[in-house]
């Protein structure tokens, strides 16, 4: 079955070329200046996904929770399959990865996710594949024709590019309104958040480093003497930084010599905000994972009543939608193989949710004018077996 190229046959001249990702970036770095496509200009956090993902997740905390928080829960949610051949193909360990939370991973940062689709033996006969490996979206490209149709993919490694055949990869991307091929990730729309975070905590790191408080001013007062000269002034500084910088150093007793005076200094009240700064930033980074702050240990957060109705709230709002598209992607991709395949998140298992399955069981065992039959459809329980009849030995006739 040819995946792609069907939808421009007869249709190519009816509508106009699709802008490609690289062109669409190519115009945005002449507009915007340089740091749209590459490295962080002054004053800017970096634009490129290789640069965010190091500075804005690797090193931040509370981007790092919380797309933890939602892709092991995808990973561990418990699933139902038409096919367990399917099933164990998805919950098979690849390469040392877990599909499900590598996929959600590339899904909440990058906004694409690929799933190459590994033969196996038997496949030149039409058997399906043996393995499934989700591949990292950076490296791989889209390959379009001349009117902006997607005909293939290129794989980048690093080092010569390789073309997967369409039926042998499963694409998988977030809405983006301004791009026909490429997803939106969750990473671009939190990096400023995320950089502010980053900033205060630098800031916070600063301060220890600086016995914990605010510095003070060594006032010089020469009185009828001279100033000090540039050698007594470096040879004071170096001394200030040895003896009385630091958290080691925090408290100790200053001696000073004549005309030396101590001014200690405080924080403005703006300077003071940069605590609710930081913890403003912090919500902000969960709300663009789709995280309850609460879940995160975030305090002044009063969104939700308490942490069960946050945990319910993150299982309804992030993962199963996250979820779903992740595994109707890839029951579609292995329909070839596994006619009518569906896979789905089994939500009477799912811990989070059982408050609300007690909910639903009590307003239909109350609804006395639906049977017992229909109750069990609505529950989605299938009906109970009919128990086994024998058929009565036929009783003997009397001997004459």
């Amino acid at each position: 079955m040819k995946l792609f190229g069907w939808k421009s046959a007869g249709r190519g001249l009816l509508r106009p070329v699709h802008l490609r990702g690289q062109s669409a970036r190519v115009q945005l770095t002449r507009q915007f200046g340089a740091g749209m496509n590459g490295g962080a200009a002054h004053g800017q956090w970096p634009r490129s996904y290789e640069d965010q993902v190091r500075r804005l997740y690797l090193e931040n905390p509370v981007a790092q929770r919380a797309v933890r928080l939602v892709a092991e829960a995808v990973a561990s949610a418990p699933l139902l399959a038409s096919d367990d051949a399917a099933l164990a193909l998805i919950r098979a360990t690849s390469g040392g990865q877990s599909l499900l939370e590598t996929a959600a991973v590339h899904l909440l940062l990058h906004g694409n996710a690929y799933i190459e689709l590994l033969p196996g033996p038997d496949s030149h006969s039409g058997g399906g594949p043996c393995e499934l490996y989700a591949l990292r979206p950076e490296r791989v490209k889209v390959e379009t024709d001349a009117h902006g149709w997607p005909v293939g993919f290129i794989y980048n490694p690093g080092g010569a590019p390789a073309t997967i055949a369409p039926e042998q990869l499963i694409h998988i991307r977030s809405i983006h309104p301004l791009d026909d091929h490429y997803g939106l990730g969750c990473l671009g729309a939190a990096s400023g958040a995320v950089a502010v975070h980053n900033a205060a905590q630098k800031w916070n790191k600063a301060l220890l480093d600086n016995a914990a408080r605010p510095s003070g001013a060594l006032v010089y007062e020469p009185g009828e003497g001279a100033p000090l000269s540039p050698e007594q002034f470096d040879r004071l500084r170096s001394e200030l930084e040895a003896s009385f910088a630091g958290g080691a150093n925090a408290g100790r007793p200053m001696l000073l010599e004549g005309g030396l005076r101590w001014q200690a200094l405080s924080l403005s009240p703006t300077e003071m905000d940069f605590g609710e700064l930081k913890a403003s930033a912090a919500r902000e980074i969960a709300l663009s994972f789709g995280v309850p702050p609460m879940l995160l240990g975030l305090p002044g957060d009063a969104t939700y009543a308490n942490y069960r109705e946050a945990n319910r709230a993150l299982w309804r709002q992030a993962i199963l939608p996250l979820s779903s598209k992740i595994l109707h992607a890839i029951a579609e991709g292995l329909q070839p193989w596994f006619a009518g395949l569906t896979l789905t998140v089994d939500l009477d298992h799912v811990g989070a949710l059982s408050e609300d399955r007690e909910r639903l069981w009590a307003q239909v065992t109350a609804a006395d004018f639906l049977s017992d039959e229909e109750k069990r459809a609505m529950l989605g329980i299938a009906p109970p077996a009919a128990a086994p009849t024998f058929d009565a030995p036929p009783e003997a006739s009397p001997e004459p």
